[in-house]
């Protein structure tokens, strides 16, 4: 058994759509980044990544590569599950955590798990999805980005 832990923000910017876990969410902004700036799919992506020492997503994705440039983190994801597969490991688990002050996440959570478990080819039993503000502190709180952190477990 093997833990792993991952960790991703982005900034929010105007003309760019709010994806996470897979999901548009409708908001007036939208992350900035190379790819779609999944922060939720980014931070489970390390967590299995480092849990089969594998690296990261900046390893493995880079964002200098133009292969990479507006991808939609589902298919990464898919290629994370695909090179853990190769080296032997199974998905136990996964928990996650998304930090926004806006908007609100508690209608998105249940797809956002859905999604994370397709993808990894595991029961949605073995996936959370949480989300929390940080009661407007911080670059979170005050709305300049989102953050997302995740654990896993592999065999």
């Amino acid at each position: 058994m093997r833990i792993g832990q991952g960790y991703d923000v982005h900034r929010l910017g105007e003309n760019r759509k709010l994806i996470l876990g897979g999901i548009c969410v409708p908001h007036t902004m939208g992350l900035i980044g190379h790819s779609d700036a999944d922060v939720l799919l980014h931070a489970v992506m390390d967590a299995l990544l480092g849990a089969a020492a594998l690296g990261d997503i900046g390893k493995h994705f880079p964002n200098n590569d133009d292969a990479f440039k507006d991808v939609d983190s589902m298919l990464l994801l898919k290629k994370v599950v695909s090179l853990l597969r190769d080296k032997g490991y199974k998905i136990v688990n996964i928990d996650s955590t998304v930090v926004a002050q806006k908007p609100k996440l508690k209608e998105y959570i249940a797809s956002m798990r859905k999604n994370i478990a397709d993808c990894c080819d595991i029961d949605v039993s073995c996936v959370s999805v949480k989300a929390t503000t940080e009661e407007r502190l911080g670059f979170t709180g005050n709305e300049e980005g989102i953050s997302a952190c995740a654990v896993c477990l592999i065999e």
